[in-house]
């Protein structure tokens, strides 16, 4: 069995299958900030997603972060720091990346245990 939300005809925001959680890339809603402050919105995003899918932060097995500048890693790593359940680290992947449009800073995509 497989449940969507925020579905539309391109993606699903949130897919749960077989236990998992998988959440779509997801980007700040206010692009305005720097890369700490988009990292910020993106995570509580991701809070409120793995709560629609019934986990949380704690049981992510899997996080993949592209920056549109590898230079700006210390600053992400601020906001993913302050963020991440310290005693729940998932494994993770960044990585410099060409982004979907000039103001996305950062792109970040998990998957977690249900």
């Amino acid at each position: 069995m497989i449940t969507r939300y925020e579905s539309n005809d391109r993606l699903s925001k949130v897919l749960v299958a077989n236990g998992f959680a998988f959440l779509s890339g997801l980007t700040a809603k206010d692009r305005d900030g720097d890369v700490a402050a988009q990292t910020a919105d993106i995570l509580a995003q991701i809070d409120t997603y793995l709560a629609m899918a019934g986990t949380d932060k704690s049981k992510i097995v899997v996080g993949n972060i592209w920056l549109k500048d590898a230079a700006t890693f210390n600053e992400m790593n601020a906001a993913w720091e302050a963020w991440v359940d310290p005693q729940a680290t998932p494994a993770r992947a960044t990585v410099e990346s060409r982004l979907a449009h000039d103001s996305i800073l950062v792109e970040i995509q998990v998957q977690a245990l249900v």
